[in-house]
């Protein structure tokens, strides 16, 4: 929890450094670019971003070879996000937002003993999960008064996902369906011939992505032990997007 807190603040910066050399830009342009955009009733654009994903753990704390055994995330790698956006205007200060999104990302989930004694049998300590998930989050956007060429905005809404990667050849195996929360700031500057929007967003999963071993006929017993080790796995990620619209 500790490293992923310290995700958002780093991503929070990036983005803020960003936003501020676009509004340096801006001010330094005479008159206001595209000024009927915003009364368009549908627009529509893409976006590219970096994410960063990963997984609220509880640990079941059963004992298993005599020890009680602990799990978390341990590595964060950034994946690569790309998606189409729909944009209905709803009212003067409120859009709503069709943004289906494709993720690429990998988690890691470490685990350790209280004893500090190796994983028996030979048995590896980490285990990597690779997610393909294609999302489609429905959102609205509130904008501000807009000052020359930016607008900054806020977005909150709700989405569902699928995941395409299913290898049941792995110990530890998430379910493909989830359904998440997921809010957003970011800033809108007009230039001369598209806009241009950075924002960051914070997405959190409802539903429990372990697939249980009783569900897992295919896998071994001596497999058992990563998914035995936890009761739960949600979602939950950083994104910093780039919209193009």
């Amino acid at each position: 929890m500790r490293q992923l807190t310290n995700i958002r603040i780093y991503s929070l910066c990036v983005l803020l450094v960003v936003a501020g050399q676009l509004f340096a830009q801006g001010k330094q342009t005479t008159g206001m670019n595209n000024p009927y955009y915003d009364e368009k009733l549908v627009h529509f654009g893409f976006s590219l971003g970096v994410n960063l994903m990963g997984y609220a753990v509880t640990e079941s704390l059963m004992e298993q070879d005599g020890e009680i055994y602990h799990a978390r995330v341990s590595n964060l790698l950034p994946g690569f996000s790309v998606g189409f956006i729909t944009d209905i205007r709803l009212a003067k200060y409120l859009n709503l937002r069709i943004t289906p999104t494709l993720q690429f990302s990998s988690r890691t989930i470490t685990y350790k003993n209280e004893s500090g004694n190796p994983l028996p049998y030979g048995r590896a300590p980490e285990q990597s999960l690779l997610s393909l998930p294609i999302e489609i989050p429905v959102t609205l956007k509130w904008t501000a008064l807009r000052e020359g060429n930016y607008r900054p905005y806020l977005t909150g809404g709700m989405g569902i996902s699928y995941d395409f990667t299913n290898d049941k050849e792995r110990p530890l195996l998430h379910r493909p369906f989830d359904y998440f929360l997921t809010v957003g700031l970011g800033c809108d500057f007009y230039l001369s011939w598209f806009k241009l929007c950075p924002e960051i967003r914070y997405q959190v999963g409802f539903n429990n992505m372990l697939t249980p071993v009783s569900e897992r006929p295919e896998l071994s017993e001596p497999d058992y032990f990563y998914t035995n080790a936890l009761t739960h796995l949600r979602n939950q990620a950083i994104i910093i997007i780039f919209n193009f619209e």
